[in-house]
């Protein structure tokens, strides 16, 4: 779809950045604006804490930013109305000597959401941001500023360190003022990783929250509470108010203030378990074409996530690769836009994909062509964890343990062209099942030989009920090496087995460090890798 919100790239005089900090002079022309959504919705309305109307423009659900690169971030803002972005950018938080960008109107077209995608920044240093919105037909009538932080990628050898995780506000479990809100995004601040990828499941589009959910052990856990939150997301609005809900807990909109996001998507940004195609049955849901339900989805995933326009792209691909200095290259996937109908697990579906052939192409590209030590794949569904849709199969694994069948014929066709191809150093993150996991597959094990071992790493949920361990399917050959997981499904927030994963490159040896973190921030598990030399 191309209904896009507003974007402007601003090309910033990167002689002047690196010979005396950012500067106040005049910057010159801006892109034109890159597509305006054209579908109208009304602002937020909520049951939660409100957003203060004046007659000055207001910064409504804080700023983020996204994407970073060695010399680029887009920074992301909503309005309460109609109202002009500024970004000043500075190396100093004091702002001492700094510029600004005028950036694009914000209007209902893009739910008064927009971005600017800053381009010359100083590379592999924090850099200092402050958003605010000014009323286009007032000049100088502005609101209060927002301060943000964020870190470009190195482009020598240095210390690289980032988190991931997923799951967030599923099985009924949204902001509880109680427990201080979604705290464990504090906890993640406080520890300035360099970036925060978003593995997927960050709304829960078919979860309406109640007020309150009585735990079995008599407990309550309380939620606040959004109109639109309240109800399976169908409409454009409904889908928007998902992402606005998450913004109105002040730790994850501080989080998002100071540590840039690589997002992506999976199934609860639509619907549970969704694929291209699909006609509803749920009582749930007016609107059963799930086709113009994800199209909904996809508009409202733009409008509110910092995350850049791919090029010659107007339909919004959401599978990218982000390159951060000559230790990391990692690969966005997206496994949900073009993935076949669910099936039974046991039958070879003779066109079956999780990718699709474009997709694959790319991926399979990309990591024999990447010179970086290390290649993440962000994979938002796990290769070998039997992923259960009912009665059917909504995963990769088949749940058979013998040679590849359906999904799995793809990740073995791309795993052994990695293999013959010498491509190294290959780690997989994920999230989705709620629970956090280190999986080992080897060839020795698997009952498919033709591939290198590697590792995949399970992070999850950020806030959401926590599921026992997932099935393994051994047409691999994964081992299980850590697992921490609660004894019964579902389990709240309250009682422990949220969880986050850190990734630490050493500068100087190039090893890769994973921790397995719980919502405190306690390391559970770590695992050191050595890089395979090319």
């Amino acid at each position: 779809m191309s209904n896009r919100r507003p974007s402007e790239r601003l090309a910033l005089p990167r002689r002047t950045l690196l010979r005396a900090g950012l500067t106040t002079a005049a910057l010159p022309g801006l892109a034109s604006l890159l597509g305006t959504p054209a579908a109208v919705a009304a602002p937020l309305t909520h049951r939660g804490p409100g957003v203060v109307r004046s007659n000055r423009p207001m910064l409504s659900h804080g700023i983020a930013s996204g994407d970073p690169t060695s010399n680029s971030a887009v920074v992301w803002a909503r309005a309460d109305r109609t109202a002009r972005m500024y970004v000043e950018v500075s190396r100093s938080p004091r702002f001492e000597k700094s510029q600004t960008v005028r950036g694009p109107v914000l209007t209902s077209s893009s739910n008064y959401t927009g971005q600017v995608d800053l381009r010359g920044l100083p590379a592999g240093q924090e850099v200092f941001y402050r958003v605010h919105l000014e009323d286009p037909d007032r000049h100088g009538v502005r609101g209060p500023a927002l301060d943000g932080r964020l870190v470009t990628a190195p482009v020598h050898r240095s210390d690289v360190r980032f988190l991931w995780s997923g799951d967030m506000v599923g099985q009924g479990f949204g902001s509880n003022p109680d427990l201080g809100g979604i705290r464990i995004f504090e906890r993640m601040r406080s520890l300035s990783p360099d970036f925060f990828l978003h593995s997927g499941d960050s709304i829960y589009a078919d979860g309406p929250l109640q007020d309150s959910v009585t735990l079995p052990d008599g407990r309550v856990y309380r939620n606040v509470v959004t109109q639109e939150k309240s109800k399976v997301a169908e409409t454009l609005a409904e889908y928007r108010g998902q992402w606005a809900y998450n913004l109105l807990d002040a730790n994850v909109r501080d989080f998002s203030a100071h540590v840039p996001q690589i997002n992506q998507w999976d199934d609860h940004e639509v619907l549970n378990n969704w694929y291209p195609g699909e006609i509803l049955e749920d009582p749930n849901y007016t609107e059963k074409r799930v086709d113009v339900l994800a199209k909904r989805a996809r508009q409202a995933f733009f409008e509110w996530m910092p995350i850049r326009d791919t090029p010659h792209d107007p339909e919004g691909r959401v599978y990218r690769k982000i390159s951060y200095g000559p230790l990391l290259d990692i690969f966005v996937l997206d496994m949900r836009t073009y993935k076949d109908p669910n099936t039974p697990g046991l039958e070879t579906v003779p066109d079956g994909g999780v990718l699709g052939w474009r997709q694959l192409e790319w991926l399979t590209e990309g990591l024999t062509k990447s010179r970086a030590t290390w290649k993440i794949v962000a994979n938002d569904l796990p290769i070998g964890l039997v992923v259960p849709d009912g009665d059917l199969i909504e995963g990769v694994a088949q749940g058979d343990p013998g040679a590849p069948k359906g999904r799995e014929l793809e990740i073995a066709g791309l795993l052994s062209t990695l293999r013959r191809r010498k491509v190294h150093n290959v780690v997989w993150l994920t999230a989705d099942v709620h629970y956090t996991a280190a999986h080992n597959y080897s060839p020795e094990r698997a009952s498919y030989t033709d591939f290198a071992p590697f590792w995949e790493f399970v992070s999850g949920p950020l806030n959401a009920g926590a599921f026992g361990p997932n099935a393994l399917d051994s047409t691999f050959g994964p081992e299980a090496v850590y697992v921490h997981a609660p004894d019964r499904a579902g389990a709240s927030p309250m009682e422990g087995f949220q969880h986050f994963g850190e990734v630490e490159i050493d500068g100087r040896s190039g090893e890769l460090t994973v921790r397995l973190r719980d919502q405190e921030a306690k390391v559970l598990y770590s695992k050191k890798l050595s890089p395979e030399r090319h």
